[in-house]
Order: structure tokens, then sequence, then C-alpha cells
């Protein structure tokens, strides 16, 4: 009589609710499936049957009639020649093979690499990533296993850290500095795609897309890379000494106190200083070019004594009726 009372499976299928399952296995428990039930595999979808803790066989989006001709490795397996006359027990696992898009990816410290302009440089980047599960089999058999849910969470973390721990060889292979790298985050994420996907396989998983989506530096290296940029923007320092000037004659001008005097001084002061930023700026004169020492004056005779001029006051010769400079008449 309970054999009688059993109630024999005549459908299987997963109807998906959300996007958080990856893996889900069908509720059979003491129950059998009858022969010639009705298996309904979904677009997006995989069914996987185990007998006995091995795969027997792996179905495709499509309707099937289990029998003999639908399940020819359970045949083989079980060794049965009724042509399946009777009820079998078996383990029947749906994989969703739809996109897992917006996985999220960053680096939580730091990673160092080696760049050719700046050396050895911290940086920080994140983005976005999108998977989906390409070959059941061997995600069965080396990631889900007999657990009867698996969902997208008890996987995110294992794929994040193999994202991030792949990431310093690629980006130290991509032959790159860093300001190029910062500006073609696309071609960036295409290596990074190739780098990753053979990592993905591995777990019967395929890797779609991979995008970066920012590269930073920590904030002490981003405040040394903005005043790099400033010095460089600079260019010719004696433009920037003139609009520095220029900046500050409203200010003197503003300064009620001060008035004309104010003005001049500020003048006078920015014009001392920008001649000694050029003045610090010029290399230093070779030792050859070094002005040589005057010759020793000799001392005057009578013939080299001079007078002052009367009206001017330069020295002249004292026998000179007429001064050089300004040629007022003398004594």
């Amino acid at each position: 009589m309970s054999f009688l009372s059993k109630q024999f499976i005549e459908v299987i299928q997963w109807t998906e609710v959300g996007d958080a399952v990856l893996a889900w296995r069908f509720p059979i428990e003491d129950q059998e499936i009858k022969t010639g039930a009705r298996l309904t595999v979904r677009d997006s979808q995989f069914a996987v049957f185990v007998n006995e803790g091995q795969i027997a066989d792996v179905f495709a989006p499509g309707l099937y009639t289990l029998s003999t001709n639908t399940l020819p490795l359970l045949t083989n397996l079980l060794n049965w020649d009724k042509a399946f006359k009777s009820p079998f027990k078996s383990d029947v696992y749906f994989y969703s093979s739809r996109l897992r898009i917006d996985q999220k990816w960053g680096t939580a410290t730091p990673i160092v690499i080696r760049d050719k302009e700046f050396g050895a440089v911290r940086m920080r980047a994140y983005g976005i990533y999108s998977y989906r599960i390409a070959d059941p089999r061997v995600f069965y058999q080396k990631v889900s296993g007999s657990r009867a849910l698996y969902q997208v969470s008890d996987l995110e973390g294992q794929l994040r850290n193999t994202v991030v721990g792949r990431m310093t060889d690629a980006f130290g292979n991509a032959n790159v500095n860093f300001l190029d790298m910062a500006g073609s985050q696309a071609q960036l994420g295409q290596t990074l795609l190739a780098a990753l996907r053979p990592v993905f396989t591995d777990l019967g998983l395929s890797l779609e897309s991979f995008v970066v989506e920012n590269i930073s530096l920590p904030e002490e290296l981003q405040k040394m890379l903005d005043q790099r940029i400033g010095m460089n923007m600079l260019g010719d320092m004696n433009r920037y000494t003139q609009f520095q000037v220029a900046q500050s004659m409203p200010i003197a001008a503003a300064n009620q106190g001060g008035g004309a005097a104010g003005i001049g001084a500020g003048l006078g002061a920015g014009m001392v200083m920008a001649q000694q930023m050029m003045n610090a700026m010029k290399p230093a004169p070779p030792p050859e070019a070094a002005a040589p020492a005057p010759p020793a004056s000799t001392p005057a005779g009578p013939a080299g004594a001079t007078k002052f001029c009367l009206n001017c006051g330069k020295p002249i010769p004292k026998p000179a009726r007429f001064c050089p400079e300004c040629g007022g008449a003398q004594q």
C-alpha cells in the first residue's frame, strides 16, 4: 500500500525568481521520477542528472520526455534492460546560464605597480564585470557540488579576489605608464578581460565583459601629481611672474592706506621677486666663462693728474680747458 501511495513525479521544471540563484536542486527526496515524465529546460538554463554522485546527462534548453532515448548515459550506468518500465530515482540540478551583470570589483587597499615615469606607484582601481555559467558539468564538479541551493553571493568573494589578484600582473604587463593608463581604461579593460578569461573557464564560467571605471592614486600621491601638473602648466616662468604682478595691482590699488606708494611698493617687490626667480633658474656659467680680473692700476704721474668739472663734477684731465662730458668751460 505504501508503494501505491507514492506520487511519481511527472513534470520537472524550474521557474527562476530573481537573479540571486545560480544552481537549484529539484526537490525529489524519496519521490520517484515516472517513466515518460516531462523535463522542461527553459532558455538560459541547463539541467544536470546526477545518479549516485555521478553526472549521467546534461540537458540544454528544450522539452524532453524521459526515456531510454533521452537518457542513454543513465541507462548505461544502471544497466537497465526494461526500457524504464519502472520509476527511477535521480537528482536533477538546474543551472541558470543568464548573464550576471553589474558585478563589482575593486581594490580594498592600494596595489603597487612599476611605472616607467614615476617608478613604483601605489594605485587603486574599481569597475564592473559580467559572467555566466557556460559548462554546468565543470561548475557542478568544482564549485556548486551537491548543494541544494547555490547563490551568486556564494561566488562573489572568490571572483572579486581573483580579479584583484590578477590585476598586478596585468597592469605590469600592460607596458603603459600611469597617466596613459588612466586615459586608456577601455584598452586596459580588454587586457584584463583576456587575462582573466582562462581563470573563469576553469570554474565552468564565461567572463563576458570587464570594465575599468576608475584608476586613481592615494590622496597624498594625488596631491604631488597635481603639483607636478601645475608646474608643467606654468611653462614660461617669466609669463607666470608677469601674471602674478598683474594680479597684485588691483589688490594694491584697493589698499586705501598705502595709496600710490603701496602700488609702487607692491610692483617693486613683485619685480624684485621675479628677478630673483629668473636668476635662480639661470644655469651657472662654466668656469672658463668667468670674467678675467681687471689689471692692476698704475699710479698716476704728473701727466695723469685730474681735476673736477665746475659744471657737472665729473673728473677730467687737469690741463683740459673744456669738460669732455658737459662741454663747460674750465678755469
